[in-house]
């Protein structure tokens, strides 16, 4: 499984913002101003009390665009439902993987198939930890 470092938010920090956007087709004139400052926080994050941020180890969830580095973001505030990407704790260790509900039976399922599918079972200590809402990653 992988294993997640957990990341404390530090600060606040508001930076220039390109509101009118930046074309991923064509180019189209620049703005010659930034319209605004943003807190990247205020974007991302819908409840401060109850989100946090890991860094992710390992490969199980590729394929879904989430790999070894990149940060989650996760609101332990939500309700999971089958299809969300969950940070989960089994068995004394942390994994993310996507949730499916199955007549009742929560499987743990990795994006990448070099891992197996994961059926928790009534005698695994389990809980879904939080959701993952956003995932950052570099680029360079």
């Amino acid at each position: 499984m992988a294993r997640l470092e957990f990341l404390k938010n530090q600060h606040s920090l508001k930076i220039p913002f390109a509101g009118a956007g930046v074309s991923a087709g064509f180019p189209s004139p620049a703005d010659d101003f930034l319209e605004n400052r943003l807190d990247i926080s205020d974007l991302l994050i819908a409840h401060p009390e109850a989100t946090f941020y890991a860094r992710v180890n390992g490969t199980s969830m590729q394929d879904e665009g989430i790999n070894d580095g990149d940060i989650l973001i996760i609101d332990k505030s939500l309700q999971a439902k089958s299809g969300d990407i969950a940070v989960c704790y089994l068995d004394g260790e942390f994994t993310v993987k996507k949730i499916d509900i199955r007549n009742e039976e929560v499987w743990l399922v990795p994006a990448n198939k070099l891992f197996p599918e994961i059926q928790v079972q009534p005698e695994n200590n389990f809980i879904i930890w939080g959701i993952v809402t956003y995932t950052v990653k570099k680029h360079r």
